[in-house]
């Protein structure tokens, strides 16, 4: 790795600095602009680079190349009749050169670099991708801030702060990423992982072998290209692998976290889509399957992404003003409990473009330090922060240190699209900061508000609802209680994107300044949908027939009466789910039929039932096969 070069910045983007690089580094054969869909999706082709030199100037000024509109998730917008999509290339962001070790450029002994441009996708000159959504969030919340601070200084008062101080807005954001790691088609059973979380035999302890060569490869490598990597450590999940006759360690099945530094929102967004690659890249060097999946093991803990959300001041002395710090007595600033409150009223038409997959539903339940209400947590006071692990989104606060308050949302998982979690965020909390300085709020006054009991009258959120809770809101409450407070989780992705309809007056949030134009999130719901039904047709579908089948008849002619009833009935449960009659059709038939007319609402109902009637059957199978002296 030595004298590679890992990135370029953005002021290196001039056409004499980038020909000068090219010819000091060699190895960068090829140019990849990526542009990323509504999916979440980023495009990597091969461009030479002596192509991309010799067309340079076109590159570097906003001249597109173009590419194909099938080949990216664009339904309803780049049609078959209408499908080119142009791509142009953003100067304003940092350019990672990735390196493919295992391609070794023999006349220079370095390994072969593909430069990674990040680009926006236009369609009929119009921006169509998620990159371009953060961006107009962005701008849209800057903006926005900054007229109200224009216009009424005194919202500025509790910083010191006086308008001509303003340089700009600063809006953070980090996410720590989690994944699962095994050695290629190894599978653990799932009592001995769910054993060994319950027992949490795996948090914290040491990695081992190429796990822990893989960990501490990507850490090093993050280094260089200055992602600033703060901690890698073992997460809940895994079993304790074994070693061979060789001295080498298999059956490997374990859940890691990587977390790194903060950076303005888009470039953290554009960090963790290469830093995925990069994990992805050096664990399979090493022989080891890595897997972004939400839910990648029924019944035991998914892997998460937890976004964490801030917004500063940068004053024109170079000084930093944490907009959400507040006073000493004081939880949060008005700005801070208002950016709170715009997440927690609007998180119904949030959760559509966090939770996009049947993985990601799955992980949201009770057991798994998932959240399923919508509700915050601050402290029990101002002096002693929240650390309750069972809410949507907590407040982080470090009483040294004024400038690390901020938010972590804790829903959203490594499938998420990092792009539209920000920009529904950013927009949603904009909402709630208008509310708070337009209607000149206090922060007790926030404060009480965002306290409040079901039932009681509030002038921004919602008079049925409650918001907050310092207990563990899966022990404290029951079911009925949780529902009824904080509003019931979806159970499927069509009940999850039917609350863009269902609360269409809040849509108005992320259709401020056309962040989220109506064609956008109409793409957006056709290509989700669209996702859906083919993966429950055919991905869950076919899965579950597989397990179906392998759950066969054990007991003999002299098995006791209790293994034929427990088998009478798992079969009998195996026939209603997979298999048809003359008369009746099976509930894989009904959901594939359901699907295929585009009545989203009964699949929706049958495939609720199905997820109920396959976790009975692996229980009824489970039980019974426990009753076999041999098997």
């Amino acid at each position: 790795m030595k004298d590679l070069i890992f990135s370029i910045p953005k002021s290196k983007h001039t056409k004499e600095d980038l020909k000068l690089i090219f010819e000091e580094h060699p190895e960068i054969k090829f140019v990849s602009i990526v542009g990323i869909d509504l999916s979440g999706n980023d495009t990597d082709e091969k461009i030479p680079a002596s192509l991309f030199l010799k067309d340079i100037d076109s590159f570097l000024n906003g001249v597109a190349i173009q590419t194909d509109g099938s080949s990216v998730v664009l339904p309803g917008i780049a049609t078959l009749n209408d499908a080119k999509v142009d791509m142009v290339t953003d100067l304003e962001a940092t350019w990672f050169v990735d390196y493919n070790f295992e391609h070794i450029d023999p006349k220079i002994n370095k390994p072969i670099g593909t430069l990674r441009i990040p680009s926006f996708l236009i369609h009929n000159n119009v921006p169509v991708d998620s990159r371009n959504i953060l961006k107009s969030a962005i701008k849209t919340f800057k903006e926005s801030l900054l007229d109200i601070f224009k216009k009424n200084p005194k919202t500025l008062e509790p910083y010191g702060v006086k308008f001509k101080d303003i340089k700009e807005i600063y809006m953070t954001s980090a996410t720590e990423l989690e994944f699962w790691v095994r050695t290629p088609n190894e599978e653990a059973h799932i009592e001995e992982l769910s054993t060994s979380q319950v027992l949490q035999e795996q948090y914290w302890t040491r990695t081992r072998g190429a796990v822990r060569t893989a960990l501490e490869e990507t850490l090093i490598l993050m280094e260089k290209y200055g992602f600033e990597p703060e901690m890698g450590h073992k997460e809940v999940g895994g079993v304790k692998s074994k070693l061979d006759i060789n001295g080498q360690f298999n059956h490997i099945m374990e859940q890691l976290e990587i977390d790194w530094k903060y950076s303005d929102a888009m470039q953290a967004a554009d960090n963790e889509i290469f830093v995925k690659i990069l994990i992805q890249e050096t664990f399979r060097r090493y022989g080891l399957d890595v897997t972004f999946k939400p839910k990648p093991i029924d019944d035991v803990a998914g892997s998460g992404m937890h976004t964490h959300l801030g917004v500063s001041l940068k004053l024109n002395s170079g000084k930093i003003v944490n907009l959400f710090e507040g006073k000493k007595d004081d939880f949060l600033s008005s700005i801070g409990y208002g950016a709170l409150m715009g997440i927690l009223k609007n998180y119904e038409i949030m959760n559509p473009f966090i939770s996009t997959t049947n993985g990601a539903l799955k992980r949201l339940k009770p057991g798994f330090e998932a959240p399923v209400c919508i509700v915050t947590s601050l402290g029990i006071s101002p002096e002693i922060p929240s650390r309750n692990r069972t809410i949507l989104i907590g407040l982080i606060r470090d009483l040294a240190n004024p400038l690390a308050t901020r938010f972590e949302l804790r829903s959203p998982n490594p499938h998420s699209n990092i792009y539209l979690v920000l920009a529904v965020s950013y927009l949603s909390m904009l909402d709630g900061i208008i509310y708070a300085l337009e209607n000149n709020k206090e922060p007790k006054e926030l404060l009480a508000e965002l306290s409040k009991k079901p039932g009681e009258e509030a002038d921004y959120l919602e008079k049925d609802r409650a918001y907050r809770s310092e207990e563990d809101v899966f022990e404290y409450y029951t079911e009925e209680e949780r529902e009824k407070y904080f509003g019931k989780a979806p159970a499927t992705i069509y009940e999850n994107l039917i609350n863009l309809d269902k609360n269409a007056e809040k849509t108005k949030v992320l259709r401020r300044n056309d962040v989220f134009s109506e064609k956008l999130i109409n793409s957006f719901k056709l290509a989700i949908i669209e996702r859906w039904a083919t993966d429950v047709c055919h991905r869950v579908i076919n899965n579950h027939a597989n397990e179906i089948r392998s759950f066969k008849k054990l007991h003999g002619a002299d098995a006791l009466d209790l293994d034929v009833s427990n088998w009478m009935e798992i079969d009998s449960l195996r026939k209603y789910i997979m298999k048809d009659t003359y008369t009746s059709k099976s509930l894989f038939s009904r959901i594939r039929t359901a699907l295929s007319s585009k009545d989203y609402a009964l699949a929706s109902d049958l495939f609720i039932e199905l997820e109920d009637k396959m976790s009975k059957l692996r229980n009824l199978y489970f039980n019974y096969t426990k009753n076999q002296l041999d098997i």
